[in-house]
């Protein structure tokens, strides 16, 4: 509301006139002046500089809600609510239906656990027809790393959905609904955001994926202060369209290291005479996910990917209606599979660390992914 401008606000239009003139257009250029800067710079009296103040604060500033004013409201728009289903039994149980709505759901891990192949099945189903259990919709799918792979998702729709599948052309009618979006940078995303939020009402999308959130800001030269600054207009602008569209928006996430030693940013380099021999081990240590805080504090539900004793772990680690689970997974041709369908409870620190176990890296793989 702060950057409304001050012509559309129904002031009389003799003092909405020496605003324009004076180049103040905005609610923000107006409001960051005190009554007697306005009187100074306006050349008028006291009594219309505060008049204005007033009308243009009422207009800007957000109403007071009571709480039964936001259960009505919530109740009157609960035909918009939804979820997407992500096939997974226990999963969808814990969270009420599958993937929420109208807001941010957060896939994180270390590379090769299956962030992607999970992306790839949920835009399977929201490009299903409704009379399957699908959202009969289209998708953007923001493909940051080129992981995405068309032949690896119609083997999971084919093994997923054979009755369908094997419908004369419905694999390519349904791989023709996901529209991939691959950006050389975040400057280049950041140009794309206005077309896609036109394109989430023209085209019918019903699921939104950023695969990856880190890999879109670790590619810039950005440090420090000016690299939070630039990912909080992201969180804010993602979020807008998340709840302006009303439609699951899946955003994926890497890891970092909780190590003493900062040399070696990912943690799941173990720090051995072996490795530093340039050696190869195999191990099991804790990671957490990059971005930090005020991305953690953006998402409303972060599931975690992780592998722990030789099993892969999927965790439910953020969620406003559901307790902290782990479900054991493995994936197959047909993609992500629970082993499991009752989730164990989770408690202490084990619900955000990161386990990622029995893989044998080499001492060159070692870069920084600090963000």
């Amino acid at each position: 509301m702060a950057n409304k401008l001050i012509k559309e606000m129904g002031l009389p239009k003799s003092i909405a006139n020496i605003f324009t003139a004076r180049n103040i257009n905005t609610a923000k250029d107006a409001l960051s002046l005190t009554e007697f800067e306005l009187m100074e710079l306006l050349d008028v009296g006291f009594a219309e500089a505060y008049s204005a103040i007033a009308r243009i604060s009422e207009i800007t500033c957000p109403q007071f809600q009571t709480a039964q004013s936001l259960l009505e409201e919530r109740v009157r728009y609960e035909h918009m609510a939804g979820h997407l289903p992500t096939g997974l039994k226990g999963l969808d149980e814990a969270l009420s239906g599958g993937i929420p709505f109208g807001v941010l759901t957060e896939l994180v891990g270390p590379a090769g656990i299956g962030k992607t192949q999970f992306c790839l099945k949920l835009s399977l189903l929201a490009s299903l027809p409704a009379t399957y259990g699908g959202l009969d919709g289209s998708v953007i799918y923001i493909d940051m790393e080129c992981k995405f792979s068309s032949r690896r998702m119609i083997e999971i729709g084919a093994k997923s959905f054979p009755d369908i599948f094997l419908m004369k052309e419905m694999a390519q009618k349904m791989a023709g609904r996901i529209h991939v979006l691959q950006p050389a940078s975040l400057s280049e995303f950041t140009e794309s955001l206005q077309q896609i939020k036109v394109s989430l009402l023209q085209n019918q999308v019903k699921l939104l994926v950023i695969d990856s959130m880190a890999a879109l800001v670790s590619g810039e030269t950005e440090q420090g202060a000016q690299r939070q600054n630039s990912l909080g207009w992201h969180i804010s602008f993602i979020k807008s369209l998340a709840e302006f569209s009303r439609i699951p928006v899946i955003v994926t996430n890497q890891v970092r290291s909780q190590s003493h030693d900062e040399s070696c940013q990912y943690s799941f380099q173990a720090h051995s005479k072996n490795e530093r021999a340039g050696g190869l081990i195999g191990f099991d240590s804790q990671l957490v996910a990059a971005l930090g805080l005020n991305w953690a504090h953006a998402v409303t539900i972060r599931l975690i990917l992780e592998s722990k004793a030789g099993k892969r772990i999927l965790k439910v680690a953020k969620s406003p209606i559901s307790p902290p689970l782990a479900f054991p997974f493995h994936i197959t041709s047909a993609g992500i599979s629970l082993l499991s369908d009752s989730g164990s409870e989770l408690a202490g620190s084990e619900i955000n660390k990161i386990h990622f176990q029995g893989h044998l890296l080499h001492l060159k793989l070692c870069r920084s992914t600090s963000i």
